[in-house]
């Protein structure tokens, strides 16, 4: 089913789901299936599934060191399969621009599409380790607007090189898009930043989740921005709870993302990072308490491959 057809399905009730992050190449899926498990009884409608794409690894042949490309964490298509067929859940797997060439862009969605999997969420994806700033692949996207008007065009039976434009049996993808409250790190301003959430809109974007934010008033001004942008779709909240001391300066350098002085000084006065951790729940669970009762559609929580922090979290606000 549809992210969209399950909110209008839910007639306003705000909805429980997760991020799951594929298990390293080499890991058993067991690990990720007891991290979900404890996840179930909220009764999640979809679960998204994140895609990492190419990294340089250095291979010692005789004290020379050969680079080699390859994918850390592969198998998000199987991940999602696996995932529907185990739980009976919708699974929204991450499809990129970085890494990846249009027309394997469309035998992944053609997979997808056979697959029964009815969304996608559609990212330009980061810059690799060694790059300033993201390049785009060659032969592959250079902006997410471009990726969302390919989904988009397979959903009206469109290929790649004019094959197969006739095509009776068309996909019909959902499509997910990511917005940031506090504007992407690559944006000259927030404004900027919403006239790109607006193009991606109107190349058929369906839903949009947002990056994380620990202010709630950051994410309702950005929702009122956005509607004042023309931008009409549902708004998910995305909510990452802080685990450790080190989220203090690695969330900001990473996402570039401001953190209130109130959660600083509260992690700050840690002794350990087991009590880090309990300020991060306790802190997200005030969050959403404020965004259920704000009615938002969705509360959409970054697990990162833990789930005893949002377990905690669902408990009280579900």
């Amino acid at each position: 089913m549809k992210i969209t057809d399950h909110l209008k399905k839910s007639n306003g009730k705000t909805l429980f789901s997760f991020e799951i992050v594929p298990p390293q190449k080499g890991k058993n899926i067991q690990e990720l299936y007891k991290n979900i498990d404890p996840l179930m009884e909220f009764n999640p409608p979809f679960i998204d599934v994140t895609t990492s794409r190419e990294e340089y690894i250095y291979v010692n042949k005789e004290g020379l060191f050969d680079r080699k490309t390859t994918r850390m964490r592969p198998g998000t298509l199987g991940i999602c399969a696996a995932i529907k067929h185990k739980y009976n859940v919708d699974t929204v797997p991450h499809v990129l621009c970085g890494g990846f060439t249009k027309e394997e862009t469309e035998y992944l969605l053609v997979d997808c599409h056979y697959l029964g999997i009815d969304n996608v969420m559609a990212l330009r994806g980061d810059a690799m380790s060694h790059q300033k700033y993201f390049e785009a692949t060659k032969g592959g996207h250079t902006y997410a607007t471009q990726l969302v008007k390919q989904i988009k065009d397979l959903n009206n039976g469109n290929y790649l090189h004019d094959i197969c434009t006739q095509s009776d049996d068309k996909s019909d993808f959902c499509i997910g898009v990511a917005g940031y409250p506090e504007k992407h790190m690559e944006a000259p301003s927030l404004t900027t930043d919403l006239r790109r959430l607006k193009e991606k809109v109107d190349a058929g974007a369906d839903y949009v989740v947002t990056q994380m934010f620990f202010d709630n008033q950051k994410y309702f001004d950005f929702v009122e921005a956005a509607k004042n942008a023309g931008i009409n779709i549902p708004i998910i909240p995305g909510i990452k709870p802080i685990a450790v001391n080190r989220h203090l300066q690695l969330l900001p350098q990473v996402f570039k993302i401001d953190l209130p002085e109130d959660l600083i000084t509260a992690v700050d006065s840690c002794k350990s990072n087991k009590d880090v951790r309990q300020v991060g729940i306790e802190w997200a669970i005030q969050q959403s308490k404020e965004l259920l009762a704000a009615g938002v559609p969705v509360l959409h929580y970054y697990s990162m491959g833990k789930s005893t922090n949002i377990s905690q979290i669902a408990k009280t606000i579900f």
